[in-house]
């Protein structure tokens, strides 16, 4: 390969991981955004719900806002994440999922809404949700014992090469 060559893959992996960066920057602005005004929000429908004689359908509306905002925090979570590891974890995307799934759950219970078939469904999304969590879970274990054992060895023969 020629040395031109090999210094513009670096200087276009260099401007790809920038536009990343300001792309997830821009990303997480928004969801920090969206966090403090749904807060904000959840805080006005508190006064709301004290005003009005229907209490049960401001309750699944402020529980819906509650579960927004624990995706809001996953999914910001994960974007934060980035930035130190420069990847995605899989398990605070799955979280966020399987939040989400919850959610839509307890509505459709509280509001009697869920069918035979949308149960069956839901259970089965979240069952494959949860393995794909648990998955995530032993091979990021998995990776951190590999890296662990590998350390030792390679501080030994640093050692080593220092000796002689």
């Amino acid at each position: 390969m020629p040395p031109g060559r090999f210094d513009m893959n670096a200087r276009l992996m260099q401007l790809y991981n920038k536009v990343i960066c300001a792309a997830f920057s821009v990303m997480l602005l928004f969801l920090a955004l969206g966090i403090v005004i749904g807060v904000a929000r959840l805080f006005l429908n508190l006064g709301e719900l004290l005003q009005n004689a229907d209490i049960a359908r401001h309750y699944v509306r402020i529980i819906s806002e509650v579960l927004t905002l624990f995706i809001l925090i996953e999914l910001s979570r994960s974007l934060v994440d980035y930035f130190s590891e420069h990847r995605l974890r899989m398990t605070f995307i799955v979280d966020a999922g399987i939040v989400f799934v919850l959610r839509e759950i307890m509505i459709k219970l509280f509001e009697h809404q869920l069918g035979d078939g949308d149960m069956y469904a839901f259970s089965a999304l979240l069952f494959v949700l949860g393995c794909l969590r648990i998955g995530s879970i032993l091979v990021f274990q998995r990776e951190k014992q590999m890296l662990a054992a590998t350390e030792p060895v390679a501080a030994g023969t640093a050692a080593a090469d220092g000796v002689q």
